[in-house]
């Protein structure tokens, strides 16, 4: 009797780890295509920024339709593309976005927003 239950426990204890291991643990944020952005970035002295911002704008809808956080820093990263794309209202809206979803970031948001503001000719709020 004790035999069967030890093989009955270890049966459940394997079962258990094999449904343990059938997913990948599931991270905070939906990182996708933004460290390779990241090192584009990096290493090719700014790289090619439409590619990067399409790479990140991507990434930001396919985390959207899963419902998945964006990670820190990357709408900021996209602000800073689309500046150098010269879209300064999208740059704008992306610091805003990186602002409220990480209001631990608000004080540098804000610095940055009103340089962004001050080089688009807008009054700084």
């Amino acid at each position: 009797m004790a035999a069967h239950a030890l093989r009955c426990s270890l049966l459940g204890l394997v079962v258990a780890a094999c449904a343990g291991c059938a997913s990948p643990p599931r991270t905070l944020y939906d990182w996708g295509a933004y460290p390779q952005a990241l090192a584009i970035q990096l290493r090719e002295s700014g790289g090619d920024a439409a590619r990067q911002a399409s790479l990140l704008e991507d990434q930001l809808q396919r985390a959207a339709g899963a419902a998945r956080a964006a990670p820190p820093g990357l709408h900021a990263h996209l602000a800073l593309l689309h500046t150098q794309l010269g879209n300064e209202a999208l740059a704008l809206r992306h610091l805003q976005a990186e602002k409220a979803l990480y209001p631990e970031s608000a004080a540098y948001m804000d610095f940055l927003l009103k340089s962004a503001r001050k080089a688009a000719g807008e009054a700084p709020k």
